[in-house]
């Protein structure tokens, strides 16, 4: 591990970072009933509603097989309505489902705030957006130019 590069180091403490996030969230999110990738899809669908199963699958980098699962329960849940039209099935949510998030969204953003705010100044959380944007726009990029 001693010949791991500064890049190397940078993209491990991201990840680290995301995954302790993630781990807070989900113990955070418990009191609605919902996990982080629950609460990302509701959000999302929200967003974008109707929205297809796959383009939710492709937003949120979840399989095939793992947004199957995870569309089903929430459509048992009652949080959200599929309605096929042709082969297509569009996805919404359903009033429970948004109430729920309404109830979950402040809190949940609130939450992720906190991370930044209890240890970064402005001047910080300025410089890491803008660092955080150069390296999502060039991994889009790459993305693209591979046709990944």
């Amino acid at each position: 591990m001693d010949d791991l590069t500064l890049s190397t180091l940078s993209w491990l403490r991201m990840a680290r970072f995301v995954q302790n996030s993630n781990q807070i969230s989900n113990g955070h999110l418990r009191q609605f009933g919902l996990t982080v990738g629950q609460f990302e899809a509701l959000a999302n669908i929200s967003a974008y509603q109707p929205v297809t199963q796959s383009d939710l699958a492709a937003r949120l980098t979840v399989s095939g097989g793992g947004i199957s699962r995870m569309v089903a329960r929430l459509e048992r849940d009652g949080l959200i309505s599929r309605r096929q039209d042709w082969k297509t099935k569009y996805i919404s949510l359903t009033e429970k489902g948004r109430d729920l998030l309404e109830q979950a969204f402040p809190s949940q953003l609130a939450l992720q705030s906190s991370m930044f705010d209890d240890v970064l100044d402005e001047d910080e959380m300025t410089e890491l957006h803008a660092l955080l944007k150069k390296l999502y726009d060039h991994s889009v990029e790459r993305r693209r130019s591979t046709g990944e």
